[in-house]
């Protein structure tokens, strides 16, 4: 076990997966020209208007941005929460607490302190996340003061975590649960039934629960549903619910750093106070830009089809391999390459033998109680290249892995 990756198990802050990955390949030459697949970078043409936004606005680059962001932003936010999702339709930017954020990574680092802050008296809190996670989740629940919390999330339970395996104490404990939907790595996606039990054993158990959003335009059949229109519909309230989206994947944008989290006003506001202090704001020319983004799909559309054009390829190159089935959504696929060694191993002959660069399950999740880690015999592969690239990637895969 490399001296990094045994620092990522011992301690309670998670060590970049990227920083491991480099550490197992150092000094391996890859076998072709490379093909890098390991990173979520949305790598699509970027929409023409969102340089218009910015240059129509330009000039309040002079202005320090407000941390609540205009109210252009917030309202082209609520009415596409309401296009998007039904039920919502008709609720004020105010009903939806919305607030935007410098991409949502950094709102969900943030959101564990206030999060912390609204259940003060718990004195062992816990933050749940599911395992695989995305490590800015456990960094969050780490500096926070809180004990992170891992739930596997493996094939026998739909590659999301079994809510009703959750134990009372820690229901009672946990002061927040960060669900990604559609997941990453594995690109399940939580169904209504699925938010609704969640939503409940929030406003229960009064923990906050934080969907990660951010991949719910990127799918190849159906819309998956969101947590918001979820508590809504089942409560009438989106008390103890606050769900984040952005526009990197949806809008080919990852450089803009423009997300933005609705939900639980109360929550909301109260965090809106807590970032002023130390956050970073939106710039205002972003956030123009941002308004215009909102209101178009067709964009969106182009996006989505893209993915389906390599999803497609996917399911003639993979099809009886490596355990595959085309996620529901999410632009990744999770391998399973158990036979040949586990996700290092088949990591290193990938990179050694073919040149295609991909990311181990393992450094992707925890060891669990029993020992064993869900993501050890798993890669991931970011779908993030043109056609043809991806194409050539998954051929070499599919040839190396025999």
């Amino acid at each position: 076990m490399s001296s990094v990756h045994q620092e990522h198990v011992k301690n309670l802050l998670p060590v970049s997966p990227f920083a491991m990955l480099a550490e197992l390949l150092e000094g391996i030459e890859p076998g072709a020209p490379p093909i890098e697949l390991t990173i979520g970078e949305p790598r699509h043409p970027m929409p023409e208007i969102a340089m218009k936004g910015l240059n129509e606005a330009k000039d309040l680059f002079g202005k320090y941005p407000p941390i609540r962001g205009t109210q252009e932003f917030r309202l082209a936010v609520a009415d596409w929460l309401g296009r998007r999702y039904g039920a919502l339709e008709g609720l004020s930017f105010d009903d939806l607490g919305v607030l935007p954020l410098s991409g949502t990574r950094e709102g969900l680092f943030h959101i564990a302190f206030s999060a912390r802050a609204r259940k003060p008296g718990i004195a062992n809190p816990v933050i749940m996340m599911p395992n695989p996670f995305y490590h800015t989740y456990a960094a969050a629940a780490g500096v926070s003061g809180a004990e992170p919390l891992f739930l596997p999330a493996r094939a026998d339970t739909g590659f999301l975590p079994d809510l009703d395996a959750i134990d009372g104490d820690t229901l009672e404990r946990a002061i927040a649960f960060f669900l990604c939907s559609p997941a990453n790595p594995q690109g399940a996606v939580a169904d209504a039934a699925y938010l609704a039990r969640a939503v409940e054993l929030a406003q229960k158990h009064n923990f906050l629960l934080i969907t990660d959003e951010c991949y719910s335009e990127i799918y190849t059949q159906s819309p998956p549903p969101g947590a918001l229109e979820t508590a809504w519909k089942t409560t009438g309230s989106l008390a103890n619910v606050v769900s984040m989206h952005s526009l990197s994947k949806r809008s080919n944008l990852p450089g803009l750093r423009v997300g933005y989290c609705s939900g639980d006003p109360a929550f909301i506001e109260a965090f809106a106070s807590f970032r002023n202090v130390l956050a970073p704001q939106v710039p205002l020319p972003v956030l123009h830009a941002a308004v215009l983004l909102l209101r178009d799909e067709h964009h969106v559309e182009e996006n989505r089809a893209l993915y389906v054009e390599k999803f497609e390829a996917a399911d003639r190159i993979l099809e009886g391999r490596f355990g595959y089935s085309r996620p529901a959504g999410g632009f990744f696929l999770w391998l399973d390459v158990g036979e040949y060694g586990g996700s290092l191993e088949a990591v290193k002959t990938l990179w050694k033998e073919c040149g295609v660069k991909l990311l181990p399950g393992r450094f992707l999740a925890r060891d669990e109680s029993n020992g064993t880690n869900p993501g050890a015999d798993f890669v991931r592969v970011a779908m993030v290249e043109d056609l043809a690239t991806t194409e050539d990637a998954l051929n070499r895969i599919a040839r190396t892995l025999k």
